[in-house]
């Protein structure tokens, strides 16, 4: 039995089952998050009026369980109709026939800036409609840039440059000059994984093989290696948030974030910069990571049909833009759109998560995500703490990673 099953239906027996109370025509949908976002609840209310035998029975759950509850309900055989879910578990779901197909028409594929559909499809065919993006870009303190003696408006473009900057910082200033995230946390492979798609790197290619001992990974492990002295100290403490909170208390020089940092630092003295991320030798063009989370039409609850086309009713063009364009959201559009173009001309800040798009590369299908995930974390620990270097960490990784493909 397949570990995702098993550890699923140990959760049943250790919980009981937590099936929705919903009635057969109705659509369950459990929510990631603390509170139904003020776009979707209008939608849904819009779909309840136009459809009053399939009303959408929503159930919000704390992000921190949100995939589990998911998982065990359909190994338990009480399946919700659909689930928001991390589009990095679909190969997972598919692979033990928990979720139904949800294919695309090329006109659907095309309305999405590139990669994105990527981020869904196996072997062909689309496991999850998008309906939440994000991307990274560099952060700068020009503040502590003019204390080490470096130009405030010429961020690094390069490894290299980023590499000798920090360095600069940290001796100039005493203060580190990169946030360097290594928590044994999910975003530590995230933030690895931004190195490699800004060298034109991958984990493991359309055919199934892995891809992780490449020259192109190699450099950005040692490059890895190589900033991690100028970075903040104890790098395997820090996640992503609390590298984010030492930034904005302006005790590093440079981060890698989402374009929630930019809506946090208005608030702040800081004197900032944001740019594309910097660039590893074998780049072709600015890069970034691509995650996405999808929407899961799980098999078996009755409602496949419906809650198929209600997956892709939320997440159509003009609620999809209403939602990324929330206050709170902090997500890259998932589509170029003309409400896009405007929210470049009126908020630069924008930009670098756009242009970093065409060159990204989208987080790796594996049947065991946790699996990778953990292999990606020992991974970077291992360089970042000096206990491996990088060429044998990364021969290490691509042998262990075989097991979870």
């Amino acid at each position: 039995m397949n570990s995702l099953i098993k550890k699923s239906l140990i959760g049943v027996v250790l919980a009981g089952t937590t099936a929705l109370p919903t009635l057969a025509a109705e659509i369950s949908w459990i929510y990631c998050g603390d509170k139904i976002d003020p776009v979707h609840e209008k939608a849904i209310a819009d779909w309840d009026a136009a459809n009053p035998d399939n009303k959408i029975a929503v159930e919000v759950v704390g992000w921190d369980q949100c995939q589990d509850k998911a998982t065990t309900l359909a190994a338990a055989g009480s399946p919700a109709g659909l689930a928001y879910v991390g589009s990095r578990t679909l190969k997972e779901f598919a692979g033990n026939d928990l979720i139904v197909e949800v294919p695309m028409t090329d006109e659907e594929k095309a309305a999405y800036y590139p990669h994105i559909v990527d981020t869904v499809t196996i072997d062909g065919t689309q496991w999850g409609v998008p309906i939440a993006f994000s991307t990274k870009a560099l952060y700068w303190n020009k503040d502590l840039f003019t204390q080490a003696g470096l130009d405030p408006e010429k961020p690094p473009t390069t490894w290299a440059e980023e590499i000798e900057m920090a360095k600069t910082i940290k001796e100039k200033t005493g203060i580190a000059g990169y946030g360097l995230p290594a928590k044994t946390f999910d975003n530590t492979m995230h933030q690895f994984l931004h190195w490699v798609y800004t060298n034109n790197g991958s984990v493991i290619d359309a055919e199934g093989n892995i891809t992780l001992d490449s020259p192109e990974n190699l450099a950005a492990l040692q490059a890895y290696k190589d900033i991690t002295p100028w970075s903040v100290e104890g790098a395997t403490a820090y996640e992503q948030n609390e590298i984010r909170a030492i930034f904005l208390d302006g005790k590093v020089g440079m981060i890698q974030a989402s374009v929630g940092a930019a809506m946090r630092l208005k608030d702040t003295k800081i004197n900032w910069g944001v740019t594309t991320l910097p660039l590893g030798p074998s780049a072709t063009g600015p890069g970034t990571l691509l995650i996405t989370d999808s929407l899961a039409v799980f098999k078996g609850s009755g409602v496949e049909e419906k809650a198929t086309e209600f997956a892709k009713y939320i997440t159509s063009p003009d609620i999809q833009i209403q939602y990324e364009m929330s206050p709170d959201a902090g997500l890259t559009p998932l589509r170029p759109m003309p409400q896009v173009d405007e929210l470049l001309k009126t908020t630069p800040f924008w930009k670098p998560y756009i242009d970093g798009i065409a060159y990204g590369g989208p987080e790796p299908l594996f049947t065991d995500y946790k699996g990778l995930q953990n292999v990606m974390i020992e991974l970077v620990q291992s360089v970042v703490t000096g206990t491996a270097e990088p060429a044998d960490a990364l021969k290490k990784a691509a042998a262990d990673l075989e097991q979870y493909k």
